[in-house]
């Protein structure tokens, strides 16, 4: 997935929990090998290839998996939407981009995007993409998906306690050797060097996105690398937003989502959603948090 994932596990001893650790790293690389859109043997990426032409079958574990995607697209107002992998590439982050694209290439690079046009058919575990063109990428939902499913698989397996860190998409469970919760710094990428607060996550997820290491700047104005798929646009308006969520799988999808949204319609949808919580850090530094977050300022 072009990601590192660090594993740690509580165990009893280093080669009991290498083992463990194997059997999650062959199942990150199975959920790799189902959803990646660079394998062309992939069944994501038969998917892509008979856009327009025809639906095809697939494993129930990734029918499921797309199916929650669309419900998160409804559920975002297209804010998140895994047909986004259909956006032509007209933004570079790279330094080299000097002018915004014109109206018209932006309003084009979007055109064949739309979670709409993923059509599912449950009896058949089918998926048809309507346009010709079409894409389907989990970008935004791999790491957290593979995430579960290898905190899944190590707890099934009696492991009592652990992390599995994607890319920094946190997932744990259990506590910590000493009985304490496992805790997350939450800095500000306008301030890295400081935490400005160390919050428990217990058997959650807590994932951030973020526009502080990849952006363009022009007429002094700030875009993020990370697009609205319903406009071509790039996002604005905040460098961070942390989502803790009892799946990576959601944490991962929202955080994007928050970012498209913007802070106060982010923000809104957050605290409409129970067991979901938000930090989200503006361009200008101030910090923004959902109803139930308490922090304890360091």
């Amino acid at each position: 997935m072009g990601s590192r994932f660090d594993i740690t596990v509580v165990s009893k001893d280093g080669t009991t929990a290498n083992k463990y650790i194997d059997q999650a790293v062959k199942e990150i690389q199975r959920i790799e090998k189902l959803i990646s859109s660079w394998d062309k043997n992939s069944q994501t990426s038969l998917i892509n290839h008979n856009a327009g032409i025809q639906p095809i079958q697939v494993d129930e574990e990734l029918f499921e998996l797309i199916q929650r995607a669309i419900e998160i697209s409804k559920l975002t107002d297209g804010a998140f939407d895994i047909s986004y992998a259909s956006m032509d590439t007209i933004w570079k982050f790279d330094g080299s981009m000097k002018q915004m694209p014109s109206a018209d290439r932006i309003k084009a690079s979007v055109a064949r995007v739309g979670y709409q046009n993923i059509i599912l058919n449950k009896e058949k575990s089918t998926v048809f993409l309507k346009q010709k063109g079409m894409k389907i990428g989990f970008g935004a939902i791999g790491k957290g998906y593979a995430a579960d499913k290898a905190k899944d698989l190590l707890m099934t397996k009696g492991v009592k306690a652990g992390i599995i860190n994607a890319s920094g998409d946190m997932n744990t469970w259990g506590k910590q050797p000493d009985g304490s919760d496992w805790k997350v710094a939450i800095t500000n990428p306008l301030n890295k060097n400081n935490a400005f607060a160390l919050l428990p996550i217990i058997d959650k997820a807590v994932v951030t996105s973020g526009n502080y290491e990849k952006y363009v700047t022009l007429d002094n104005k700030r875009y993020s690398h990370i697009i609205d798929p319903r406009t071509g646009y790039p996002s604005g308006g905040m460098v961070s937003a942390t989502v803790f969520a009892p799946k990576a799988e959601l944490a991962d999808a929202l955080a994007t989502s928050v970012f498209v949204m913007g802070i106060e319609v982010g923000m809104n949808r957050i605290n409409q959603l129970t067991g979901i919580e938000c930090i989200i850090v503006d361009d200008q530094g101030k910090i923004h948090t959902s109803d139930n977050i308490k922090i304890d300022k360091k």
